[in-house]
């Protein structure tokens, strides 16, 4: 994620929410004694997207909290996995779900003790809207405690991930919001899987951006201008997605700058109503996604906010082991919108 110079003022996401009215989703972070991860929890309460659960062992999530000049209350808890007096709901819960996998129960309390476990069950039973973690468990872990936890929504074909781009202040020219996906994921998705990460992408937009999705499905080709095995896959992606979803705004294969750049679609894509307007970028692999997103942070100046996870019943999410607080409380705030949607 991009780096902050400022923790305490709300970045694009968390700005846009802390201007809404709606009450406020109570979210769970699984590394509740890690400072930056209080300190963005508390810069989230202070402008009022969310109520936190602060997840760990108390005393160190206590000392971390003084630390900040914060304390427990006014819409901050914290839940000491130990102690908890959840932990004999959540271990039946867990053994349920995970019994056929040859689990017992005593095996379940041990894992419900974890605090990545523990969040996802906060959320699975509906104590959190959301949760989030990743400043210190690495991102497998944090997806496959979301897969066995919370699961995968109704009708969602895969989890995947995306990226929010937003230019820097007083950019000129063609600079817009963006989402980027899949940049953190899937490695080579096939045509079936691409169409099924354009769908999530256009509802993530929807939710998060608040914009009608206009879907580029990229390639090194526009509309026929190369030959390969790698264009044909995007091209099947496309027909996968305008069979399942007829009523998306989706078109390609479409190069970036032709997706872009309205003066370049003009030339490269005539008459497509997405060239040139795109503001859902669907790469064909994680190789040109991370790439992607990577130049157009650091050469182009805009802001990565992900990765983000799409696909899941309930909202889980990953931070960056670099993050820094005002990560987190963007995160919280992407969190609390996928909760709304």
């Amino acid at each position: 994620m991009a780096e902050a110079a400022n923790a305490t003022t709300p970045r694009p996401v968390a700005l846009a929410l802390a201007q809404e009215s709606a009450p406020a989703a109570k979210i769970a972070l699984s590394e509740g004694s890690d400072q930056r991860v209080v300190a963005g929890a508390l810069a989230a309460r202070k402008v009022g997207i969310a109520e936190i659960i602060l997840v760990g062992g108390k005393a160190k999530v206590s000392a971390a909290l003084a630390a900040e000049n914060g304390s427990e209350g006014d819409g901050i808890e914290i839940h000491d996995p130990a102690t908890s007096p959840l932990i004999d709901d959540f271990t039946a819960a867990y053994h349920d779900l995970r019994r056929h996998k040859g689990l017992d129960e005593a095996a379940a309390r041990k894992a419900v003790q974890s605090p990545l476990v523990y969040a996802a069950m906060l959320v699975r039973q509906g104590h959190a809207a959301g949760t989030v973690g990743g400043a210190v468990a690495t991102t497998p872990d944090v997806v496959r405690s979301a897969l066995q936890v919370i699961g995968k929504a109704p009708g969602a074909a895969m989890v995947s991930s995306f990226f929010l781009m937003y230019p820097p202040e007083n950019a000129a020219g063609d600079a817009r919001a963006m989402l980027y996906s899949d940049c953190g994921l899937v490695i080579d998705p096939s045509p079936q899987e691409l169409a099924a990460i354009a769908a999530s992408s256009a509802a993530s937009c929807r939710a998060l951006m608040r914009q009608e999705p206009k879907i580029a499905m990229l390639s090194f080709s526009t509309m026929g201008s190369a030959r390969h095995a790698s264009v044909t896959k995007v091209t099947d992606a496309l027909k996968h997605l305008k069979d399942s979803h007829p009523e998306l705004q989706a078109d390609g294969e479409l190069q970036f700058d032709a997706a872009f750049v309205p003066s370049v679609a003009a030339s490269k894509a005539p008459g497509s109503d997405v060239a040139g307007q795109a503001n859902v970028m669907i790469f064909p692999n994680l190789d040109a996604g991370n790439i992607g997103y990577k130049i157009t942070q650091r050469l182009g100046g805009y802001a990565a906010i992900g990765p983000i996870l799409q696909g899941l019943a309930k909202p889980a999410n990953d931070l960056s082991r670099g993050c820094v607080a005002q990560d987190v409380t963007e995160m919280i705030a992407v969190t609390v919108l996928q909760a709304r949607a």
